[in-house]
């Protein structure tokens, strides 16, 4: 028998770390070729790590959370044969400095999170941090302590004493009162409660009221933590300005609900998501600046022809960017067809790499949640993102006459730097013109 060593592989466009989100399986389990050992996580996408052959799990290179170097040890296999382990002890002497240096950059991040969701796999149940007990609630016939008068005598207190005790689940048979003919006060109340009142009093309301004092650390790893740190990245980098318009969707909505009367067995349901991408394509023909991406380190914006529409989607790990290419190229129900496809792949964790880059103009949803206004933050480093807020019926005037209208607010932010608050105004007032008057995303 021998021993297999597998290396974090590396899986190029220059990167150099990966980390490491979930194991798939543990010391002394047997594996097959092929079988899924680990996955680890890119800036870009989750990868699988297979075995390359037959064997046993001796030990794991890693933890959940732990940033790797590419080259370094994943995981070690006891195999048939004589292994590879001798091919890198030849070469274990002059690596030993730099593993030793890759060690220490790697543990502090190791130490600094440990936690859950990976982005392929449902997230790994959360540690519970113990927390000091609770005393426990005793029965009326505690002993600790004699009730306060004998069993069956009704407490006296005045309705307002009665009723803070209620609120609080204090039982007054065990109060002792100083007030005339034993009365219970206020001032016998708070008495009662600096005591430790657990042993002698119980919660007349059941477990409504119940005292909690669990604790749960959740570690940020995984695809909660590239989303924590794209988060981070936008708002310190990018100097966000939001504008809010209201947009009429009554006539959109009534075209939107025809077409899926006519067409939706055969070509699918239309949502209002393919309509906005629509009129977000022609809108940018005419505003370049905003289909673009700026990288600030060197000072130059990049403006697009070809619209590659991020549409923000909320899977079980967090939330996911699937990019829907060219967006230019495609009619209501292809655009909403793989509006439809990418969420879904992005939801079971199979979305591939360039599925999940390239955008340059993003929108955001939350559909029936998506209240009146939000300030969306710009996936950097595009330039702007549109967000969608929920459809609300409301009267307006019109021609003189109170109507009901189907009214919606695109809440969007822009990146200040690029972008002038005039030229954004502009852009959505150009969207909210297709969009009034739907017709128009069909005329060239």
């Amino acid at each position: 028998m021998g021993i297999h060593i597998i290396k974090m592989p590396d899986i190029g466009e220059g990167i150099a770390e990966v980390e490491l989100v979930e194991w798939h399986v543990q010391p002394g389990d047997a594996v097959v070729e092929d079988q899924i050992l680990a996955d680890v996580m890119t800036d870009k996408a989750t990868v699988q790590v297979p075995s390359p052959v037959h064997g046993q799990v001796v030990s794991l290179g890693g933890q959940v959370g732990q940033v790797m170097a590419v080259g370094s040890e994943l995981i070690r296999l006891e195999v048939s044969g004589e292994g590879n382990e001798h091919l890198f002890k030849t070469r274990a002497a002059p690596a030993e400095s730099s593993r030793t240096q890759a060690a220490a950059q790697a543990a502090p991040v190791a130490a600094a999170v440990e936690i859950a969701p990976a982005v392929s796999a449902p997230a790994p149940a959360a540690a519970t941090v113990a927390a000091p007990a609770a005393p426990a609630v005793s029965a009326p016939h505690a002993t600790t302590h004699a009730p306060a008068r004998p069993e069956g005598q009704r407490p006296l207190a005045s309705p307002a004493v009665r009723r803070r005790a209620w609120d609080l689940g204090v039982t007054l048979q065990y109060v002792p009162g100083s007030g005339p003919a034993g009365r219970i006060t206020q001032g016998d109340l708070d008495a009662w409660l600096a005591r430790d009142r657990n042993d002698t009093s119980h919660r007349t309301t059941g477990a409504l009221y119940q005292s909690h004092n669990d604790e749960t650390a959740v570690p940020v790893i995984g695809l909660r933590r590239k989303i924590a740190q794209k988060m981070q990245e936008a708002k310190r980098r990018i100097p966000h300005f939001t504008y809010v318009e209201e947009i009429d969707v009554t006539e959109l909505e009534s075209l939107r609900s025809r077409l899926n009367a006519r067409y939706s067995t055969e070509r699918g349901k239309l949502t209002l998501l393919p309509f906005l991408a629509r009129a977000m394509v022609l809108a940018l023909r005419e505003f370049p600046q905003i289909n673009a991406r700026f990288d600030d380190e060197a000072g130059v914006v990049t403006q697009f022809g070809a619209v590659h529409l991020g549409v923000a989607a909320q899977t079980p790990s967090g939330l996911m960017v699937p990019v829907v290419h060219h967006a230019e190229t495609l009619d209501l129900w292809s655009c909403a067809a793989e509006i439809i496809r990418l969420a879904e792949a992005a939801r079971q964790g199979k979305a591939a790499r360039d599925e999940l880059t390239g955008s340059t103009i993003t929108i955001t949803s939350l559909g029936p949640l998506g209240g009146i206004v939000s300030t969306p933050v710009i996936n950097h480093p595009e330039v702007a993102i549109v967000g969608v807020n929920r459809v609300v019926e409301r009267p307006v005037f019109e021609e003189g006459r109170v109507v009901a209208r189907k009214l919606m607010n695109l809440s969007s932010s822009f990146d200040h730097r690029v972008v002038d608050g005039m030229h954004a105004a502009e852009f959505i007032q150009c969207i909210r013109r297709y969009l009034e008057c739907p017709a128009l995303l069909f005329v060239e």
